[in-house]
Order: C-alpha cells, then sequence, then structure tokens
C-alpha cells in the first residue's frame, strides 16, 4: 500500500506518538489476508487502532464514547457504546489539533 493511505496511517501515527510519547505500537490479529495484522497503540490500555480500507482509514478510540469531542472528530461508530472511530477519506482533512486533543484524553482516562 504506497498512496494516500499509507501517508495517511503515517501522518496518524506520528501525531499519535508525539501526543503519547510513552505509547507502545503494535501489529495484532495477522492472518492471510492482513499479514501484517493491525497497527494498535497503547499506553496504559488500549488507545485506538488504525485499520486500512479501500476507501478510507479508520481510527477506532478502544474508550471512544467516554472521550470528550468538541471539536466532533468522531464521525464513524457514533452510536457504539463504548468506541467511537474517525473515518479519514483521501478528501478528509484531520483537525490534528483536535485528534491529538482524543489521544491525550484517552491515555488520560486509561490512567484513571
Amino acid at each position: 500500500m504506497a498512496d494516500w493511505r499509507a501517508e495517511t496511517v503515517d501522518r496518524i501515527r506520528k501525531l499519535i506518538m508525539d501526543a503519547a510519547p510513552d505509547a507502545a505500537e503494535e501489529a495484532k490479529w495477522k492472518k492471510a489476508s492482513n499479514p501484517d495484522g493491525v497497527p494498535t497503540f497503547s499506553c496504559d490500555g488500549l488507545i485506538c487502532t488504525v485499520e486500512t480500507y479501500k476507501d478510507k482509514v479508520k481510527v477506532t478510540f478502544a474508550k471512544g464514547a467516554s472521550l470528550p469531542d468538541p471539536a466532533k472528530v468522531f464521525n464513524a461508530s457514533l452510536d457504539a457504546g463504548t468506541r467511537r472511530a474517525v473515518d479519514i477519506k483521501e478528501s478528509d482533512t484531520l483537525d490534528e489539533d483536535a485528534f491529538t486533543a482524543l489521544i491525550q484524553a484517552a491515555v488520560a482516562l486509561n490512567r484513571d
């Protein structure tokens, strides 16, 4: 995958690691159809996963329903009981400051 999705995943990875320098990245759920697995980011518990689809990159926050989102960054899984997600399509512009605040809030929640 050497297209806009790879660039988006790289940017998301950098934002996460800048916002939570103690976070650890790990590839989970490897299988034949996805040999690289799903990047997961943890810091005192799971923060989020980053999945790549044909038309989007999806960042799913494990405890997203409990996070403040005044900038309305979450745009997917809004009815889920625990999780919330950010779907990023090629033409989308991510509010990086608001995304960073979500990462920091997720880490703080994990540490409570």
